[in-house]
């Protein structure tokens, strides 16, 4: 096309045998506007009727040439046309900033005080909320990691951890019962055994517990 169209950078073109449409994007956040739907009525019947006439002729190999007979029944002039016509309307629906060249939409990313793009001229309320936030965050995570949550964990413990049946409760494999509901530890007491009285744990040949005294 020999005259420059503004505001096609960031587009689709939707338009197929029948007509034309195109959808437009704002260059920062993608919110979009779809243009009328332009009927195609110039070229399309000559064209379509040549792909016809190579896809059904009686050699499949041709099905190549009938698409191209299609992409001319909706190229050329009247796509160009329609084009123009379709960038005038998107272009009511978005402003171009000035500073940067973006076309944005008014709603989410144009700063009507300053009279450019958020890019280029942030709206400070927005920018503050944005900014608490990510301060916020950043605090979160610094007092999360200066946070001790290995304290009570045994670090020479190789056995890994354990679920007590009852609750589900997670415990170390040497405590004899559940901190949470009590139920004794199967994995514990299968590898020691404990002072029936106190519950301190005991070298099987022991007879009597060394804490308390009591007989096993």
């Amino acid at each position: 096309m020999s005259n420059l169209i503004q505001f096609v950078a960031n587009h689709d073109d939707l338009s197929t045998d029948k007509g034309f449409q195109f959808k437009f994007y704002c260059d920062k956040c993608r919110n979009g506007h779809m243009s009328r739907f332009q009927p195609n009525a110039v070229g399309i019947a000559s064209e379509l009727v040549r792909a016809a006439g190579s896809l059904f002729g009686g050699y499949f190999s041709q099905a190549g040439n009938a698409a191209y007979h299609v992409q001319r029944a909706i190229g050329g002039k009247a796509h160009d046309e329609a084009l123009e016509k379709a960038v005038a309307e998107g272009k009511q629906h978005f402003n171009q900033c000035n500073r940067c060249g973006q076309w944005v939409c008014p709603d989410v990313c144009w700063n009507s005080k300053a009279g450019l793009c958020e890019t280029c001229a942030p709206d400070e309320h927005e920018e503050l909320a944005a900014q608490q936030a990510q301060a916020a965050r950043e605090q979160i995570q610094e007092k999360t990691r200066a946070q001790d949550y290995t304290t009570a964990l045994d670090f020479t413990n190789r056995a890994g951890i354990v679920q007590c049946k009852s609750c589900n409760a997670k415990l170390n494999p040497s405590q004899k019962f559940c901190p949470e509901c009590g139920t004794p530890n199967a994995v514990a007491q299968a590898k020691d055994k404990f002072c029936v009285d106190c519950g301190v744990a005991m070298k099987p040949e022991q007879r009597f517990c060394a804490d308390c005294g009591s007989k096993q």
